[in-house]
C-alpha cells in the first residue's frame, strides 16, 4: 500500500467514529454543510423539451460504493427491454477542459477516464465525458440523437442536471459517522438517503447492513452483493469462468492488485471464493498502474480489476488476469420496477396537458 493509499485507509478509519479529527474539523463541515444547501437551493440547467428521462446513480459517501456495477446492470437490463440508453460521465482521473469527450465501444482509459472506458467497453452504449454533466448531456444527444435513456453515472451531487429518477449506492459504511466533508466522510447529509428514489447496498456477505435513512418505500432497498464470473487473462484474452479457474488456478501463488476506492473489498472477495492471496497491493482510485508493480511482485498469478484492466490493456504479462464480477441483487426483480416506472414516467410526459 503507497502512502496516498495509506492515507485514504486512516482517513476512512477516522470518519468512522466520532474522534478527535472529527470533532475539530466539525467547523468546517458547518461550513460545507451551508454551501450544500446552497447548491440544492440552484435551479437545474434548461435543456430543450423534450428530452430522454435521466436516470442519476451516485453516492453520498466517498470513497467507491459500487455504482459501476449498478450502472452496467441497469444499461444492460433497459438494452434487453428495447431502450436505447446512453451514459454521461465526469471522468475522473482525466483532464478534460474543452469540448466533451463522446464514444462508443473501445475507448482510451486514459483519455476519457477509466469507469467510462470500462462503461463503453462493458455496455456497448454511447458515452459522453465532461466534468459538466450538462455539457457532456448535450454532446451526447446531438452525436446520439437515437438515445431514449439516459443514464448519469456518478452525477448525484451534479445540482444543474435534471433527473427523472435517482439511485443511491452505499456499501457497510453506510453514512460512516454521519458527518459532510471533512469532519466525516460524506458529500450530503444522511438525510438525503430518504429522498431516494431507490437505495441499493452493497454487502460483502461478512456482516449486517448498516442501519441509515431510507426511501419511505421499503421495497425501493435494494441489497447487492458482487460475485467473480469471469476471468481474462489480460495479454492473450484468454477468458475463464469462476469455477473452471478455480480447478486450474486455485492452488496457485496469487497476488491481488487494485487502485479502486475500497481496494479491500475486491480482496475480500477473492478470498470468500477460496483464493488465498500472498500479496495485496492497494493504490489509490483511478490512480495509473505502473508496469513496476506487477514486475516486482513475485507472484505465479497476479489478479486485478476489471476497471484497473482498462488502464493496462498493453500489458504483455501472461500472469496478469482480470477478475470480471457481477451483482446479485435481493429483491431480483428491482430492475424490472425500476424499468415500469420509468415507462409510467415516459407515457405521462406524452400526455397532453
Amino acid at each position: 500500500m503507497n502512502l496516498q493509499a495509506s492515507l485514504e485507509h486512516w482517513l476512512h478509519r477516522q470518519w468512522a467514529k466520532r474522534g478527535l479529527f472529527s470533532w475539530l474539523l466539525r467547523p468546517l463541515s458547518a461550513l460545507s454543510q451551508l454551501y450544500i444547501r446552497h447548491k440544492h437551493q440552484q435551479p437545474r440547467a434548461a435543456l430543450p423539451a423534450p428530452r430522454p428521462p435521466i436516470i442519476v446513480v451516485g453516492n453520498i459517501i466517498v470513497g467507491g460504493a459500487g455504482k459501476t456495477p449498478v450502472v452496467l446492470a441497469l444499461c444492460k437490463h433497459l438494452q434487453q427491454q428495447g431502450w436505447t440508453p446512453g451514459l454521461i460521465s465526469r471522468g475522473y482521473g482525466t483532464k478534460i477542459s474543452g469540448a466533451p469527450l463522446v464514444g462508443q465501444g473501445q475507448l482510451e482509459a486514459q483519455h476519457y477516464g477509466d469507469e467510462p472506458s470500462l462503461l463503453a467497453q462493458q455496455s456497448g452504449a454511447p458515452i459522453a465525458v465532461h466534468p459538466k454533466r450538462v455539457q457532456a448531456l448535450q454532446a451526447l444527444l446531438a452525436h446520439y440523437p437515437q438515445v431514449n435513456v439516459v443514464i448519469a453515472d456518478d452525477g448525484l451531487q451534479h445540482q444543474a442536471l435534471d433527473r427523472d429518477l435517482e439511485i443511491i449506492v452505499q456499501d457497510q459504511r453506510g453514512v460512516g459517522n454521519g458527518l459532510v466533508l471533512p469532519a466525516g466522510p460524506l458529500r450530503e447529509p444522511p438525510q438525503r438517503l430518504q429522498s431516494a428514489d431507490w437505495l441499493i447496498t452493497q454487502n460483502t456477505g461478512n456482516g449486517a447492513s448498516p442501519q441509515t435513512p431510507h426511501p419511505a418505500t421499503p421495497e425501493r432497498c435494494v441489497q447487492m452483493q458482487l460475485q467473480p464470473c469471469l476471468f481474462e487473462q489480460l495479454a492473450t484474452g484468454h477468458t475463464l469462468g469462476l469455477t473452471e479457474w478455480l480447478t486450474h488456478y486455485q492452488t496457485k501463488n496469487c497476488a491481488a492488485v487494485a487502485a479502486i476506492g475500497q481496494p479491500q473489498r475486491f480482496f475480500h472477495m477473492l478470498k470468500n471464493h477460496g483464493i488465498s492471496l500472498q500479496n495485496q497491493s492497494a493504490l489509490p482510485d483511478h490512480g495509473q498502474i505502473p508496469p513496476s508493480t506487477f514486475s516486482q511482485l513475485n507472484a505465479e498469478l497476479i489478479l486485478i480489476t476489471a476497471k484497473d484492466a482498462v488502464k493496462c490493456s498493453q500489458n504483455t504479462d501472461s500472469r496478469i488476469w482480470a477478475v470480471h464480477v457481477e451483482p446479485q441483487f435481493t429483491p431480483a426483480h428491482w430492475l424490472n420496477d425500476l424499468t415500469q416506472q420509468l415507462n409510467t414516467l415516459v407515457h405521462s410526459k406524452a400526455k397532453p396537458h
